[in-house]
């Protein structure tokens, strides 16, 4: 059984008998011996392995290049370099799989549009090792997150014939060949369908049965958008909770990103070291400030305001009715607050149908939770509960309230207050990790014109 370089890298004292399997990263030859720096992806750090010319399996060390993987066995010592506690004397080697002279990562700087075009060896990079290590890291956090307050975790369907958001911006799924004769009822499930923009519909059917729950899984939009902030298919973080009003929902959602921020600063903090040192120099301050800092609330009207009054002249113009900007959000967190901050109650023209009218006829209980350096990560609300004000909504939303039957009839059968957000894990990782594209927080980016791999 061999042992992840992290754990080798971590020991407590020399081992005699230590067997790694990694991806050569360089190679030196010196008179009678050579250094490799192997590297298996289990943390940033690589391993020196010292192998002696007599060592069995070096007369093929020659193909020992950059990008080939190999096993390599030998004893654990101190190493007399600088910046590394341990090397590896090798007691035997072994080629495991060749890397010819047209592999792309060689030791050198690549810009992250290049690396974009390799996304299936991306991964052996630093950068993008660190990024993945922390998604994996974060994925858990999420669910130590919800399971630690007794949130159940639901799987929603991926194909779906309810439009949650009302934009109309859904991928369809279809057996049908695109024919003047083909009729939707000759479909596959017999109804027009579509992949899902959000789980949130369903997970209310849930909230409504078994109180907390949240989803966590990809989802679709069909927004012909190109830019760093969107993509075509992402990982949504959904809870939804009965019981609960608009208060409770900004308590959970503020909680939930401060939780996020300290897991990451406890848990990866060698890749944060990273970040912060090539990606994001401030990334290490702007976590501490999110998570000592607390949010402050702000109504959307209010917001509006003060951005009028700024002085300051944005890329787009802010009025009334229309929704913030990425620059209007941070500059609420970054220069006016000086604090993260939570808007609500939005005006109801431009949120959708299921959110609930406040009592003024003019806005529903939204809200979005912004953070420095990225704008708004969370966007929630409560749901309106009561059956007569959720048929007017989806009038006003020119919608067909056949559609929701079942929808509506969680408003027939013992309604309740109820209220959940929605927070895409990309944006969140953009947060944590300083990254500033979501192409390149995620494995393999679904956006306009591009599907590859």
């Amino acid at each position: 059984m061999h042992t992840l370089i992290k754990n080798i890298l971590a020991a407590a004292e020399p081992k005699d008998a230590v067997t790694v399997k990694g991806w050569v990263r360089t190679r030196r030859d010196a008179k009678g011996f050579s250094f490799l720096e192997l590297n298996d992806g289990s943390c940033f750090g690589s391993l020196q392995c010292v192998v002696d010319a007599g060592t069995p399996g070096y007369d093929g060390i020659a193909h020992f290049t950059t990008g080939a993987s190999a096993v390599i066995e030998g004893k654990l010592v101190p190493s007399p370099a600088q910046g590394q506690k341990w090397e590896l004397r090798a007691t035997k080697i072994e080629l495991v799989g060749l890397a010819d002279a047209t592999y792309p990562l060689q030791k050198k700087g690549h810009t992250l549009e290049f690396l974009r075009s390799i996304a299936h060896l991306r991964p052996r990079s630093n950068l993008f090792g660190a990024v993945f290590r922390t998604r994996s890291r974060l994925a858990l956090a999420v669910h130590q997150f919800f399971q630690s307050r007794d949130f159940f975790y639901v799987q929603t369907p991926i194909i779906t014939a309810s439009d949650c958001e009302g934009a109309g911006e859904m991928f369809r799924v279809t057996t049908l060949k695109g024919k003047p004769d083909d009729k939707p009822e000759a479909d596959f499930f017999g109804k027009p369908t579509f992949l899902t923009v959000s789980g949130q519909l369903e997970a209310e059917t849930f909230a409504c049965a078994i109180s907390n729950v949240y989803t966590f899984g990809p989802t679709f939009r069909a927004e012909n958008s190109n830019t760093a902030r969107h993509a075509a298919e992402f990982w949504m973080i959904e809870p939804e909770m009965a019981f609960c009003d608009l208060n409770g929902d900004m308590d959970l959602g503020e909680e939930f990103i401060k939780a996020m921020a300290r897991y990451a600063l406890e848990h990866c903090a060698e890749d944060l070291a990273f970040f912060s040192k090539f990606v994001d120099k401030g990334l290490g301050e702007r976590l501490k400030f999110v998570t000592e800092r607390p949010f402050v609330r702000v109504p959307y009207t209010e917001a509006v305001e003060i951005l009028n009054k700024s002085g300051r002249k944005f890329e787009f113009p802010v009025s009334y009715g229309q929704n913030l900007q990425s620059e209007h959000e941070r500059f609420l967190t970054e220069e006016h607050f000086k604090s993260p901050t939570t808007v609500f109650n939005y005006p109801r023209e431009i949120k959708p149908f299921y959110m609930r009218l406040n009592d003024d006829q003019k806005t529903v209980t939204a809200m979005d939770v912004l953070v420095p350096g990225i704008g708004e990560v969370i966007g929630g609300a409560q749901r309106e509960e009561r059956p007569a004000q959720l048929a007017e909504n989806m009038k006003f939303h020119k919608l067909n309230e056949q559609d929701y039957w079942w929808y509506a009839d969680l408003r027939k059968y013992g309604t309740v207050p109820h209220a959940g957000f929605g927070l895409g894990f990309e944006r969140l990782l953009m947060f944590l990790t300083g990254v500033s594209n979501i192409r390149d927080v995620i494995p393999f980016a679904r956006t306009p014109g591009n599907a590859e791999f």
